[in-house]
């Protein structure tokens, strides 16, 4: 299985640079996004969930520091390269404080960066696999239909647009009952009910975040109105958007 990577840093040439040099010297990256601030790197990190990610330290908005200790207060913690120009010992003591697994300083070879996305890779993304493939064998059974696996993960990378069932059942090239059919016998809920809750986990980060306004996570989540987001968040969390905001504050 493809790794998800994000590569963030306000220095365009390395950000565009870095990223060109992996999709053109390995195919381990399923997918590279790129971020230029803080708070675009996080929009990316809830939405897509990337395995591993570099993260520059200064950046516009949230530093590389903030991004990291956001995303794992989300319970989102990937395998994390942080690139600096600073050869402090007080960043690096915070970078592995929060989990990092290296501390880069510039400049630095993209072929360098390669080859220590592939050895972490190998040692972590590697016995996970391992570990999860073990697990799936034991429980084949009770595996669910590949069909309804493909569809989550495409449901879980595109919930911010306006998705409806008809685009998943022609992405997965099947009519629009099956795929309804798969899912309910599956999950146990129907395509709407689990697109919202894919939505609320997610505005559920952003509130923590108490940055964004409730209209405005309700947009970035995939909601066209606000009062509809708060009846969907509050029939999934049992309470208010303004409520859970309080509450994790």
């Amino acid at each position: 299985m493809g790794i998800k990577l994000l590569i963030a840093d306000d220095e365009d040439v390395i950000c565009k640079g870095v990223a060109k040099y992996l999709r053109l010297h390995t195919d381990r990256f399923s997918k590279i996004y790129e971020a230029e601030n803080g708070e675009e790197a996080l929009d990316v990190i809830y939405q897509k969930q990337p395995d591993m990610m570099i993260l520059d330290v200064q950046m516009p908005i949230k530093s590389g520091l903030d991004v990291m200790r956001e995303a794992a207060k989300a319970g989102i913690r990937p395998i994390t390269v942080i690139l600096s120009g600073y050869d402090e010992f007080t960043y690096a003591q915070k970078a592995i404080k929060f989990g990092a697994k290296e501390y880069l300083l510039k400049p630095v070879r993209a072929a360098d960066i390669l080859t220590l996305l592939n050895n972490l890779a190998d040692e972590y993304i590697g016995k996970e696999e391992t570990v999860k493939e073990q697990s799936e064998a034991a429980a084949d059974k009770e595996k669910e239909n590949p069909l309804v696996s493909e569809a989550k993960e495409y449901m879980k990378e595109n919930y911010a647009s306006s998705l409806t069932l008809a685009d998943v059942a022609e992405y997965l090239q099947i009519s629009t009952g099956y795929l309804s059919t798969l899912m309910n016998q599956n999950l146990k809920c129907g395509f709407t009910d689990y697109l919202n809750q894919i939505r609320v986990e997610r505005a559920c980060c952003y509130l923590e975040q108490n940055f964004l306004k409730n209209y405005e996570i309700a947009y970035k989540v995939g909601f066209n109105d606000e009062k509809y987001f708060s009846k969907v968040f509050k029939k999934i969390k049992g309470m208010s958007p303004k409520e859970y905001r309080i509450k994790e504050r």
